[in-house]
């Protein structure tokens, strides 16, 4: 080991350089930190913490990097135990070399391998070494998921496209195996080989293709899904702490449906909850809250809803800007219903599926049916194609909010008429331009005339 990382200082400065990187960057930069401790010409990651890219391979060996595969690494993570460094042989890049692995959980967020090949030795490093090694990983695992889980919305936005691409990856490697399997008839059918060997060499083709298709398969479950009542009881673990000390009973809703959701879904509805939750709090005179999450159809709805004053006012961010901006990031959408002396709900919905940039060709279909300038979506309908029904969608404070804009009001006039604060009356409007599939004010207006109250 260098002597410069005995160096509390030193070693600060590395870390420091590894914590300023951005998140595509932070495989190499790790990489490059450690290449002083032990010697290596390419390095892997698998992470169930990361969404964004949980396979990664970089070094300053471009093609032994670009030839390690998700299976590779699926099998080796089972070998190494959390906290525990593996020195030894694995088949990474095609072929069985010498590996240090280090794998590293965040408080049962999910687990993260890191896996150095292309080692100029194959003498293990001395244990000090290791330890390091570790330390760096566990910070690395525990940094990934504060930035996973604090994501902006850029990241967020670029995660769902990511996801859709491994689900496409799948789809490749699903041809992949059906080669394979026709290789499997050929060796039955091959008139150079006996029923015997035939059917050895049928059976070894079989196995082996079938074997890590059921990896990749687990693999990519793994990390691109979360149970959704598991991401659930994640996010209580993290609001009960809010309410520990303050005389707040919390009322916990699970989802209950035994599905899955997109890992990043399940942080930005984590994150949500989290924020509103503690934004509500900050009101005076709540003494309960309930946070609910239901399934429902492609949709995650998210209620958080207390027993306030329900009247916040213009300085009163209860939805804040991040918060609204991750959930945009999704095509979700956010509802605010503050009424006076019961309490507000915050209502949030995040589509399931892949973003309008991640779909498929037949997305434009639906985007076209909306008219130009105006998005498709869960809550969304083109006028003259939905119009009732997007009315009747409505909640109560919207259609009062949508009464008064078709009278011509202004929000400053809305807000004073039904006793809320301007900045309430503007999300609502928002979400009701949203779900009639319109962009003006005008619009709305002419629909109510068209369709009625």
């Amino acid at each position: 080991m260098e002597p410069r990382w005995s160096s509390p200082d030193d070693a600060l400065a590395r870390v420091s350089d590894i914590v300023g990187a951005p998140l595509a960057e932070l495989l190499e930069r790790t990489s490059r930190t450690l290449g002083s401790l032990v010697r290596h010409t390419a390095a892997a990651q698998l992470s169930e913490v990361c969404a964004y890219a949980p396979k990664q391979a970089v070094g300053t060996d471009r093609d032994l990097a670009a030839r390690i595969t998700h299976d590779e690494l699926g099998q080796l993570a089972f070998r190494v135990r959390v906290g525990a460094p593996f020195w030894g042989e694995a088949v990474l890049g095609g072929e069985r070399r010498a590996v240090l692995g280090v794998a590293a959980a965040h408080a049962g967020k999910g687990g993260a391998l890191l896996a150095l090949t292309g080692l100029r030795t194959t003498a293990p490093p001395p244990p000090a070494v290791l330890r390091t090694v570790q330390r760096v990983w566990d910070l690395v695992t525990v940094y990934t998921y504060r930035l996973t889980a604090e994501a902006l919305p850029s990241h967020t936005s670029v995660s769902r496209v990511a996801a859709a691409a491994r689900a496409a990856v799948l789809t490749e490697l699903a041809d992949a195996h059906g080669a394979a399997l026709t290789g499997v008839l050929t060796a039955l059918r091959a008139p150079a080989l006996d029923d015997a060997a035939a059917r050895a060499a049928a059976t070894d083709l079989a196995v082996d293709a079938l074997a890590a298709l059921r990896r990749m398969t687990y693999w990519n479950r793994q990390l691109s899904e979360e149970d959704a009542d598991t991401a659930f009881h994640r996010g209580a673990r993290e609001l009960r702490p809010l309410v520990r000390h303050r005389a707040v009973g919390l009322a916990l809703r699970p989802p209950g449906s035994g599905r899955s959701v997109p890992s990043d879904t399940a942080h930005t509805a984590r994150a949500a909850t989290r924020t509103v939750a503690l934004a509500l709090l900050e009101q005076e005179g709540v003494e309960r809250m309930h946070v609910g999450w239901w399934m429902e159809g492609d949709t995650l709805r998210i209620a958080v809803r207390d027993d306030g004053p329900g009247r916040p006012s213009e300085d009163e961010a209860v939805v804040p800007a991040n918060v609204a901006e991750r959930v945009a990031a999704l095509e979700g959408t956010v509802t605010l219903d503050p009424v006076p002396d019961w309490g507000t709900t915050v209502t949030l919905t995040l589509p399931l599926g892949a973003p309008a940039g991640a779909r498929t060709a037949a997305a434009p279909t639906a985007a076209a049916a909306a008219g130009p300038g105006r998005t498709a979506g869960p809550d969304r309908a083109a006028p003259g194609n939905g119009g009732p029904h997007g009315l009747h969608s409505l909640h109560p404070r919207e259609a009062h909010v949508l009464e008064q804009v078709s009278l011509g009001r202004r929000n400053r006039e809305i807000a004073r008429a039904l006793g809320i604060s301007e900045s309430t009356v503007k999300f609502h409007v928002s979400n009701i331009l949203a779900k009639l599939g319109v962009t003006t004010r005008g619009e709305a207006a002419a629909l109510t005339r068209t369709w009625g109250p």
